[in-house]
């Protein structure tokens, strides 16, 4: 803390952002009370004193002249749809809190009662990570309510279960541990782009003479700085992983101790793998047999190998069977029983909190519909705005949109269909945003929002297992107010007469923590913690990871599991239940190079992350632009393919499909394989056409988890 003669303080908050790292920050605050400075605390082992680049400038986010600081209505006669950056002040004009949210009241119940509280559709996603912010005071308000249920599927959901039906829980390697590895594989996960704080772990390894190999197919920060790229074709990923498994267990390169302790059905997977011969495999991956063959034996006999696996590999059709597939691999070789190797998707599942006390859902008997209303899957908004209701079955069709923590116009798939719904005259739209989006261009009310400076939160983590507090930091800039805030205003604006409707966010979090009647949680793993001990230190580790020298956390090594049989299951008794393939097998994607619909729209496209933005946060922010200027609005080519076409680097291209098309420049550059293209994720209003990629994409789910299928779209080009 800084010295009591000093002019500034310093606050420990935490980065809420969509990150697996989540960021303890300190805060240093001057005398007027405004935030000066923003830098990582060293104290936390993962963080390490620093932060991202894009967080490192979060105080132009904070302090942007465009943020919106007060409640805005729609101007009376002024249509929605797509508006140009600047313009919005034209669209909307200011009005008080007390008539935003007694009009907002008002609206909602009017079509509660006119259509049934389940035409009331919210959606919101990871806009913040914090757990109040996240999902609290909202999740009571609309189990209230009676509106439908988000089924928030967007990002990470279809490899979530595939990793749950190998190991019944999300953990994995600490990020710590990954310096002692030896060998470390990124399967579609760029680590220096978006998990930028085990990067000193992998340096580290490296420096002690670890490799590491970068399965992408596309050339990352991270496949850059590779020991070995393999620029895999999309969606093949379950082939390759299935293909080094029928290596490692033709050349017997299997750990037969930790597959006998801790595993179930290895004789089932090993008749599965025989047919995914190294040939076969490099057909569909790109790859040439001998490399399957040096991948496999590269992984099987290094110690320790540490896998990290992102969501990438499972925003494909087929990405539940290749998450499954790669998952297995760690328990193949018995990687989990050498510090340091393992795997690391998500560690999620370590955080046990307190769920069903700080959202309510027993709150929906009270509801008008007295039960748990219907379900509506967020990667499919476009056809729940537009023909939902047609069928008996669906339920009514939706009349509200209350969107928070979000921004579909820009992240939704099949944008035109969303547009199509968002446009819908007879559609109340609620945003509760920081900035003009692509989304608010369609609101007949904006509200203002907080950011992670500006209310108090507590976090876990995806990618480390610390609980955090995250202090207030500042005021909030204008009237901008958070989720809690403002959801619990509104349930007093609508009647709702419970006393969960005015818990302050202290309370939530000693209910989210499950604090006991001797002021320690009563949390699996936290129990440890108390409120005032998280307050004063900032970050807590969970209780198996409080002495990680002295007690190295190495999960999947003792049982049971929490799966079925209590092992690791090569063979998913979950799927075999439902009569379903209890093993992964690779199918070509209905949208790839081995489908019909190639002839006619023979490159397949990713629509990738852009690195300096965090999916569309900060892409309205121009020093983040800047970082993001060499491809920005760009089509990024092979060159045999642009060749074909008539292309020349800088050329405008065209790029469509049977959903959409939008024009960018092409960018020649070799960073992606043979017959496939990319261009990140961009605002709609950034672009002249004002569209971004997801005209381009689909409503088909993945194979698991029913998840949205990004990097399955096929798409042609042409010189404009």
């Amino acid at each position: 803390m800084a010295a009591a003669s000093s002019p500034f303080r310093i606050v420990h908050a935490v980065c809420s952002h969509d990150c697996p790292d989540s960021c303890a920050v300190l805060v240093t605050v001057d005398e007027s009370g405004r935030a000066v400075k923003v830098e990582g605390d060293p104290s936390q082992p993962v963080t390490q004193g620093f932060l991202c680049g894009k967080v490192a400038k979060y105080l132009d986010r904070v302090y942007a002249p465009d943020r919106i600081l007060y409640p805005m209505k729609r101007r009376a006669g002024v249509a929605k749809g797509p508006l140009k950056r600047g313009s919005e002040h034209e669209v909307f004009e200011r009005i008080s809190w007390e008539e935003a949210l007694g009009a907002i009241a008002t609206r909602l119940q009017e079509i509660s009662d006119t259509y049934g509280p389940e035409s009331i559709l919210p959606y919101s996603y990871a806009g913040t990570m914090g757990v109040l912010g996240y999902g609290s005071m909202d999740r009571r308000f609309f189990h209230r309510l009676g509106g439908s249920q988000l089924e928030r599927t967007i990002c990470s959901v279809a490899g979530g279960v595939a990793w749950d039906l190998v190991y019944g829980k999300k953990l994995g390697t600490p990020t710590e541990d990954f310096k002692l590895a030896k060998l470390i594989v990124a399967w579609g996960g760029n680590i220096h782009g978006n998990n930028i704080h085990l990067w000193p772990m992998v340096e580290q390894a490296r420096r002690n003479g670890a490799r590491l190999i970068v399965i992408d197919p596309y050339r990352t920060r991270t496949a850059a700085l590779a020991d070995w790229h393999i620029a895999i074709r999309p969606g093949t990923d379950v082939a390759l992983a299935l293909g080094m498994m029928h290596v490692i267990l033709r050349e017997g390169l299997e750990d037969r101790a930790y597959i006998a302790a801790m595993t179930h059905g290895i004789e089932r997977l090993t008749e599965r793998v025989r047919e995914y011969t190294p040939e076969r495999v490099a057909v569909w991956t790109g790859m040439t047999p001998g490399e399957v063959e040096q991948l496999a034996r590269e992984y099987a006999t290094t110690r320790p190998a540490a896998l990290r696996l992102n969501y990438g590999v499972q925003r494909c059709e087929n990405g539940g069977a290749a998450v499954q597939a790669i998952a297995m691999l760690p328990a193949l070789t018995g990687a989990w029983s050498h510090r340091g190797g393992g795997g690391q998707l998500s560690t999620s599942g370590a955080f046990k909190w307190n769920k069903a006390e700080l959202e309510r859902p027993d709150l929906a008997l009270d509801s008008p519909l007295g039960r748990q209303a219907r379900v509506v899957n967020m990667s499919t908004l476009g056809w729940a705005l537009t023909e939902m209701g047609k069928r008996a079955e669906d339920g009514p069709p939706v009349h509200a949109l209350f969107v928070y923590n979000s921004n579909p116009g820009a992240i939704a798939p099949n944008q035109n269909a969303v547009r199509r719904g968002l446009m819908r005259p007879d559609l109340f739209t609620v945003v509760h945003e920081q900035f003009f989006t692509d989304t608010t261009d369609y609101a007949d009310y904006v509200l203002p929002a907080t950011t992670f400076l500006e209310h108090t939160d507590i976090q876990g983590a995806y990618g480390h297992y610390f609980v955090q507090m995250s202090n207030q930091a500042i005021e909030p800039p204008g009237e901008a107010r958070s989720n809690v805030w403002l959801f619990s205003q509104l349930a007093q604006w609508m009647g709702f007469t419970e006393d969960c409707f005015r818990d302050t966010p202290e309370q939530m979090i000693r209910q989210v923590l499950g604090i006991g009647l001797d002021g320690h949680s009563t949390n699996p793993g936290m129990e440890h913690i108390t409120f005032e001990d998280l307050e004063e230190q900032g970050h807590i580790p969970l209780s198996f990871h409080r002495d990680p020298e002295a007690q190295p956390f190495m999960p999947y090594t003792s049982g049971p599991l929490s799966t079925p049989t209590g092992r690791v299951e090569f063979y998913s008794e979950v799927l075999a239940a439902q009569g379903l393939d209890a093993m992964p097998a690779f199918k070509p994607p209905v949208e790839s190079r081995w489908s019909e619909d190639a002839k006619r729209y023979p490159l397949e496209f990713l629509g990738r992350k852009a690195d300096n933005y965090m999916n569309s946060t900060f892409a309205n922010l121009d020093g983040h632009r800047r970082m993001e200027a060499r491809t920005s609005q760009r089509l990024e080519m092979h060159p045999s393919d642009a060749e074909a076409r008539g292309i020349a680097d800088g050329d405008a291209v065209r790029v469509w499909n049977d959903r959409g098309t939008l024009t960018l420049k092409a960018l020649v550059n070799g960073s992606v394989p043979q017959g496939v293209v990319a261009g990140h994720l961009d605002w709609a209003k950034m672009h002249p056409e004002g569209v971004n990629q997801n005209v381009l994409t689909s409503e088909r789910l993945t194979d698991m988890g029913a998840a949205p299928t990004f990097y399955s779209a096929l798409v042609e080009v042409a010189k404009v």
